[in-house]
Order: structure tokens, then C-alpha cells, then sequence
């Protein structure tokens, strides 16, 4: 009779690490419960609430200005907390003396740094990713067109994986106590210092994570709302920032590998170090690739940064809406994204339009129409006219870099009343103007008198305190059906500058 012995049972250690993965995933645990990013992120939130979210939310509730904002703004505030954990988690070993102790486990220090960086990583992105959904869910629910913009909110991302790179190998290769606020200060002033310095739309600067679009333009309420946000400069910053974390940490691995920085014994044969060498130069030529790239960005009509060699023929074709329409008996039509705004453009628009209403030369409809922008010599940005009276171009939107409610009350008289007025009286720009024109173009726009902050011509207006001026003031005070009836009488006559002061009621 033949004893029949039982197969050796295998550990659950021994079996758990054969499978592959279940020990990288371990080791990513481990370094997650004890990773100094976790106690940083109350920091990074409370300079988050601080300065990004209170600017960003400050703004009107549109997609555009907001996303491109936040882009800017977020990353700013993870710069300082995810720089400076990982540098201080980059010299850890060093820090507690225990390289030699490590140098005897089964994995390269090359992996344990990848573990160790990939855990401070994560808890920077879960941070990052949380105070953007904050920012999108609140958008969400305010915002009255158009849908949240992801190419702005990947490049924040890429550019959490670039700070945490660069600060985790310079305190793996600097060991010191000083690394750590040394990356936070290098971390801060260098991203905002490359911000200010893309100052035009052919500026290698653009190339940084914090800039969403023109420096001349910006996060503009026009750009992203009648076409699409052109994803060209955010391919070429996500590309950047990849091909530097894939160099930083490349090198990392290569000088760990050889043994460096002195003091450290030497690990693995030719082929880690080969893959180590061959991650950091292709990361190197990735970023070099998008830097030589972004050098030939130019200002769409749109108002977007276009790069022919990422650019996608199909981004030039308009949003399709169906737009927001208010007044009588002018209807007044906006882009939904504007929606908020209506009731302030009627009741800017709205005196002017109903006297003119029904005359020869006024539209059945006046519809907002996107803006366009034209690189002009240097740094500067020309805004061509709209096609008024059938079209106009929204001046602005009030509470945006400081313009008020008064502000966009005149430029909108200025920009959209005076052109109809002026076409409805037959008056052309180099032509002359009668007393009479100026009274009534002085009414219909509700504008006194002219002003440098509104641009308007002197001669189109009464002069303060001449006879004009005063019969101004009398036809401002008839009622509106009495002035649209004169109007509707007189208007051959006050096109051919025929209408002396004495017959204006």
C-alpha cells in the first residue's frame, strides 16, 4: 500500500505574489495611508476657496468663462501643496536613513520611488478633481446654455502629474530639508511668471498649463459660445506636461539605477536602465515636439488659439442653438448662454427700438451675432463692427473685469441704438448732420452728449447747451406713440436734412 502525501500548502503571501499586480497594488496602499499629500489637501482646499473658486464663481454663470478660468486659477493653487509633498516624500528614505536597509528587497528602488510618486499623485488629482466637479455641478445648475468644456480640466490634471514629477525627483536627488520649500517657491513663481509672459497668440509662453487661450483675450464671454473651444493649444500643453513627467521620472529611475546621487549602491543590469533612459528621452522629445509646435499658433477669427498641425477642420463649424428672444415690438434674440442677460439688453435696447419700429431700415428682428477678432500689429487685437442694424455684438457682459452695469447700458446704446438710428435717418459716416438728425439721434439713443468712454462722434450729437440740445429735451418729454408718429411723418424730410429745430415738437 502506497502513503499518499499531500501537496506542500502555499502561503497566501506566496500565492498573492504570483498573481501579477496584487503586490504593486499592496505596495500602492501602503504608500496612500502614509503619504504626506493626504495632510496637504485641507491646505490646497483652503487656497482653492480662497482664490479660485470665489473668482471663478464671481463670474457669470457661462461655461467658457469659467472653465478657462478655472484652468488658470485651480492649478495655481495645487502648485505649492503638491510640489511640496512630493518633494518631502521624494527624500524619504534618505530622510530616515533607510536606503541601505530597502536596497535588500526583492524590488528596485526605482520601483518603490514609482509607487511612492504614483500615491502622492493620486491624492493631488482626487483633490484637484474634487474642487473641479464642485466648480462644474454649481455651473451646471446656473449656466442657461452651451455644456461644460473637459480640455481645460485635462490639462489641470497632466499638470498635477508634472508638479508632483518634478518635486518628488528634485527631493529624491537634492536630499535636504531645504528641497521641499525651495520646489514650493520654484513651483508658484515659475507657473505664474510663464502665465504673464505668453503676452500674444505666437508666444512659446502659451505652452503653460495656466494659460486657457490669448493672453489678449482670455477667458472672454465671445470665445467658446457661438463655436466650439478649440482643443488645439490644450493637446499641446497636455503634451508637454506628459512628455516632462515621462522625462522626469525617467531620469529618475536612470540615476537610481547608476547609483546616484552618491552613496547609494548601484541596482539592476542594462535593461531597467535601458528602459529608463529611453522613458526619459522620449519624454524629452515629446515636450520638445509640443514647444516647436505651439511656436506656430495663430488668433482664430473666433477668438481661439489654432495649430494647424493639431487642428481639426470640423471645430470651425458654429454651435447650433436656438436663441432666447424678448421685446416688442422688436424682438431682441441672444445665444441661450446669455440668457441671464436679456432682460438688461431690452431694457437698454428697448426705448430706441419702439420708436423706431416698423420705419423704413429697421429689421423685423435684431439678433446677436458672435464677435470677431483680428490679430493686429504686436500684441493688439482688432474687433471689426457687426453687421447692424440686422446683427449686433454684445459690448460686454457687466461684473466682467470690472465692467459695470452703466458701462454696458452706454457701450450698448453706443455699439447697437446709434447705428440703427443713423441708418433709419439715412446719415453716412462722412455725410453732414443737420440740428434736427442731432436731436433725434440724441433721443433715440438716449446718449446726451458725447464722451471719450463711449467713442461716439461730437457731431452726431447736440452740443451741451445750444438750441439742439434744449429741443432735445422737449421731444425727450412727449410720449413715445406721439414721437413714433412724428417720426413716421417726418422721416423723408429729416433724411434730407429738410427739418428746421422750430418744427420739432
Amino acid at each position: 500500500m502506497t502513503a499518499t502525501v499531500p501537496p506542500p500548502a502555499i502561503a497566501p503571501a506566496a500565492r498573492s505574489a504570483r498573481l501579477p499586480g496584487r503586490a504593486a497594488g499592496r505596495l500602492l496602499r501602503i504608500e496612500l495611508r502614509r503619504n504626506a499629500m493626504g495632510w496637504m489637501l485641507p491646505v490646497a482646499a483652503a487656497l482653492f476657496w480662497w482664490q479660485a473658486y470665489r473668482h471663478v464663481m464671481a463670474l457669470p454663470p457661462m461655461w467658457n468663462l469659467r472653465a478657462m478660468t478655472m484652468q488658470n486659477d485651480t492649478l495655481l493653487d495645487f502648485a505649492m501643496p503638491a510640489a511640496g509633498a512630493s518633494a518631502w516624500m521624494g527624500w524619504r528614505d534618505r530622510r530616515r536613513n533607510m536606503s541601505e536597509l530597502l536596497s535588500g528587497t526583492p524590488r528596485s528602488r526605482w520601483a518603490r520611488q514609482a509607487a511612492t510618486w504614483a500615491a502622492t499623485t493620486g491624492w493631488a488629482l482626487a483633490g484637484y478633481l474634487a474642487c473641479v466637479a464642485i466648480v462644474y455641478v454649481l455651473t451646471a445648475r446656473q449656466a442657461s446654455g452651451g455644456g461644460p468644456l473637459w480640455w481645460p480640466v485635462i490639462v489641470g490634471a497632466v499638470g498635477i502629474l508634472a508638479l508632483t514629477a518634478f518635486g518628488f525627483t528634485a527631493g529624491a536627488l537634492i536630499p535636504s530639508r531645504f528641497t521641499a520649500p525651495l520646489v514650493t517657491l520654484i513651483a508658484f513663481f515659475g507657473l505664474g511668471f510663464s502665465s504673464s509672459a505668453a503676452h500674444d497668440s505666437h508666444s512659446v509662453w502659451l505652452i503653460s498649463p495656466l494659460v486657457s487661450g490669448s493672453g489678449d483675450i482670455g477667458a472672454d464671454p465671445g470665445v467658446a459660445t457661438f463655436y466650439h473651444y478649440l482643443p488645439d493649444l490644450s493637446i499641446l500643453q497636455a503634451m508637454f506636461l506628459a512628455g516632462l513627467t515621462l522625462a522626469l521620472l525617467g531620469l529618475l529611475g536612470l540615476l537610481g539605477l547608476l547609483g546616484l546621487p552618491r552613496g547609494l549602491p548601484r541596482a539592476g543590469g542594462w535593461r531597467p536602465r535601458s528602459a529608463a533612459a529611453t522613458l526619459a528621452v522620449a519624454g524629452l522629445a515629446a515636450a520638445g515636439t509640443a514647444v516647436s509646435l505651439v511656436e506656430t499658433a495663430h488668433l482664430d477669427r473666433h477668438g481661439m488659439i489654432a495649430i494647424a498641425a493639431v487642428h481639426d477642420a470640423a471645430s470651425d463649424q458654429p454651435v447650433r442653438y436656438t436663441p432666447v428672444c424678448a421685446g416688442s415690438p422688436l424682438p431682441v434674440c441672444l445665444n441661450p448662454a446669455y440668457a441671464a442677460y436679456l432682460p438688461a439688453v431690452t431694457g437698454a435696447l428697448e426705448p430706441a427700438l419702439s420708436q423706431v419700429a416698423g420705419l423704413p431700415g429697421v429689421p423685423a428682428r435684431l439678433s446677436q451675432t458672435a464677435q470677431v477678432y483680428v490679430q493686429g500689429p504686436g500684441s493688439s487685437i482688432n474687433l471689426p463692427a457687426s453687421d447692424v442694424p440686422a446683427s449686433f455684438v454684445l459690448p460686454g457682459l457687466p461684473d466682467v473685469r470690472g465692467f459695470s452695469r452703466a458701462d454696458f447700458t452706454t457701450q450698448l446704446k453706443a455699439s447697437v441704438t446709434l447705428p440703427i438710428a443713423t441708418t433709419v435717418l439715412g446719415i453716412t459716416p462722412s455725410g453732414p448732420v443737420s440740428p434736427a438728425q442731432q436731436v433725434v439721434l440724441s433721443v433715440l439713443t438716449g446718449i446726451v452728449s458725447a464722451s471719450r468712454d463711449t467713442g461716439i462722434d461730437p457731431r452726431l450729437l447736440p452740443p451741451l447747451g445750444s438750441p439742439a440740445a434744449t429741443a432735445a429735451r422737449q421731444f425727450r418729454a412727449l410720449p413715445l406713440a406721439t414721437r413714433h408718429a412724428w417720426l413716421a411723418q417726418h422721416l423723408t424730410a429729416l433724411r434730407a436734412g429738410q427739418v428746421p429745430l422750430s418744427e420739432i415738437p
